[in-house]
């Protein structure tokens, strides 16, 4: 089974920066997309942004202007730079990965995979 691990979170001030990464491991073929989400604490988990096989981009609203995904397809990892960031960035921020994986020599299964999620935390 493909597993994702992310690292990077952590406690910032307002206005700072923190890198997350997220890599893929397993049986992977190919991976078609690669997302970030965010869960604030009461709040719906929402995407942040994605980045699919071609490497075009996808943002929320909320972060345009101030994160930036990015792929390392020879690494199968994910990152995202988080610029300016403020107190309402604060949340749990997993990864995801989408695409297919090998199983027994066969090289046909889709897999759609989560990360366990790293915290942000953005406070003085």
């Amino acid at each position: 089974q493909v597993q994702l691990v992310e690292s990077g979170g952590g406690l910032v001030q307002p206005g700072g920066s923190l890198r997350l990464s997220c890599a893929a491991s397993g049986s992977i073929f190919s991976i078609a997309s690669m997302k970030w989400y965010r869960q604030a604490p009461g709040k719906e988990r929402e995407l942040v942004a994605a980045v699919p096989s071609d490497s075009s981009t996808v943002y929320a609203d909320s972060v345009k202007g101030r994160f930036t995904i990015s792929r390392d397809n020879a690494k199968n990892m994910v990152y995202l730079r988080m610029n300016s960031l403020k107190p309402e960035d604060t949340a749990v921020y997993y990864c995801t990965a989408e695409g297919v994986e090998c199983r027994a020599g066969i090289c046909s299964s889709t897999f759609r995979s989560w990360g366990q999620g790293t915290q942000v935390t953005v406070s003085s």
